[in-house]
This record gives structure tokens, sequence and C-alpha cells, in this order.
């Protein structure tokens, strides 16, 4: 898709998370941005305030953003030990850009992140999505159960 910035955060996000960055490291409001794209594409990720998404930032791994005319359209991160687990979380496309490999972009982008690229195992968990993943080469896996302890404070 022409017109578009991907932009490879740093470790932490610094950029994103203390200077609201976006592309050629403009000041963009993007934390807003980005809770702005969670509320309105996501039920998982939504009503995430800028305190929490500045701490989320500050622990993933590896975080991906696509821009596009100054407003954020894509992202995703990953969290991994960098030898056997990694999990990717929060891949979101914005609805009027899906199909136009954004998603793709994002995934392959992690995928491809010298932290992630030699991981033996990389999960994700999806609700509506399995389609997509599997175009990835990501496979079901039967052997394991998904399980959750919901911390309730």
């Amino acid at each position: 898709m022409k017109g578009i910035s991907i932009i490879n955060h740093g470790r932490g996000s610094l950029g994103l998370r203390y200077f609201g960055l976006g592309p050629y490291m403009i000041p963009s409001r993007g934390l807003k941005k980005l809770g702005n794209l969670l509320n309105k594409e996501t039920f998982w990720a939504s009503k995430r305030n800028e305190k929490c998404l500045k701490i989320m930032l500050a622990n993933s791994t590896e975080v991906i953003s696509i821009w596009r005319k100054g407003e954020i359209i894509g992202f995703g991160r990953a969290t991994s030990d960098k030898i056997y687990r990694a999990v990717l979380w929060d891949i979101v496309v914005a609805n009027k850009f899906q199909g136009h490999g954004i998603g793709r972009i994002i995934v392959e982008g992690l995928l491809k992140k010298p932290s992630l690229k030699s991981v033996e195992r990389i999960y994700l968990m999806t609700t509506n999505c399995l389609n997509f993943y599997e175009n990835l080469n990501f496979k079901q896996v039967q052997s394991q159960s998904l399980l959750l302890y919901k911390n309730y404070i």
C-alpha cells in the first residue's frame, strides 16, 4: 500500500511512549492515537488508558506501528525471552485498511526481528482472525490448552 510509514520502535518504544512520536520522529500525539485505534478497532484492548499503554510499551520486546497521513492505522507488539518463547500481542489494523496487507506487514515484521527470529515457539491468541494467521503459517494446536488466570484487582 502506498503512502504508509512503518515504524520499528526501539525496545520500550521511548519515542512513542514519552513524546508521542510518529513517522520521521515528528511529535504526532502517537500514544493518544494508539489508544484511539485500540478503542475503536478492538474489544479486547479497548479502554486502555495512556498510563497503562506506557507500561505496556515499556515492557514489550518489539513494537511496530503503521502510519498513513499522520494517523496510526496498524499496530503490533511482541514479548520474548529471545530463545525459547515469544508471544505476539495486540495485532490490530484499522477496519478501513484491512485487506491491504497491513496486518501481514506487522506480523512478518515482528517475526523477522532478531529477538524473535531464533525463538523456538511463537504464540498468539485470536478470536476472529484464525484464517488470517493460518495464511501466515501459524498452526492451531490441539495438544495445548489456553488457560486464563484473571487477577481481579
